[in-house]
């Protein structure tokens, strides 16, 4: 049996003259029909030739058998050999001989397949959908990370991404203004109370979006109503 030594990118001249010294009588040329190829990275030799027919081996004795099997693997081995010791670089080193190997030309097969990627648990699941932990991003809160996405916009006076709307939304800035522009309009409106007693126009930016809101909502259940009783939908 011939055990095969390799470490990294260099294998043993001890390994190899160790092949040579099994068949010492044979001549060291091989003369093959179709020429062998080689991958020296992966310590082989691939052989074109076929081998003898199933018929014929099997006509032949067992030893006779044997032997022809022999001869054609002691063959690729002494090509491989001969190959090593002439295209290879041999340094001297305090183990020895070694011989610098070329990088391999074949990729071989895998022994195992590739590992199937890990199932989410349930609770990773329920993270990326709430947007938490390391799902949250920049923006956490109870939507997607790509409809975060789309309620984050850039405050260039904060130098960083706010949300849009929601709490400390970009839409509530003018809320707290500490200089608050006015017109003539809107100064006559603001001596009218504008429509409450000791409003001021400081507020005006917040009662129109609670408003807004409560128009949305009636507009909603309107539209709820109308839905149930079979209507159209604005």
């Amino acid at each position: 049996m011939v055990r095969r030594f390799r470490t990294g990118t260099t294998v043993s001249i001890s390994c190899l003259c160790f092949l040579s010294l099994l068949t010492p009588c044979r001549p060291t040329t091989v003369q093959k029909p179709s020429p062998y190829s080689y991958d020296l990275g992966h310590l082989a030799a691939i052989d074109p030739n076929p081998l003898p027919s199933t018929s014929i081996l099997l006509s032949q004795s067992l030893p006779d058998r044997n032997a022809t099997l022999r001869a054609i693997a002691r063959d690729g081995a002494q090509t491989l050999l001969n190959t090593f010791l002439t295209t290879c670089s041999i340094t001297s080193t305090s183990d020895g001989l070694v011989m610098a190997l070329p990088p391999t030309t074949q990729q071989l097969p895998r022994w195992k397949p590739l590992p199937k990627p890990k199932q989410p648990t349930k609770w990773e699941l329920f993270a990326r959908k709430k947007g938490i932990g390391k799902y949250g991003g920049s923006g956490k809160g109870g939507a997607a990370l790509e409809e975060r996405r789309k309620n984050m916009v850039y405050d260039e006076e904060k130098g960083e991404w706010v949300k849009r709307w929601g709490y400390k939304g970009k839409n509530k800035d003018e809320e707290n203004d500490w200089l608050v522009e006015l017109d003539d309009k809107t100064i006559k409106r603001e001596s009218e109370g504008l429509g409450g007693e000791g409003q001021s126009v400081r507020g005006e930016g917040r009662r129109e979006r609670k408003e807004r809101i409560k128009r949305q909502d009636r507009r909603q259940r309107n539209n709820e109503r109308r839905n149930r009783k079979g209507g159209t939908i604005d």
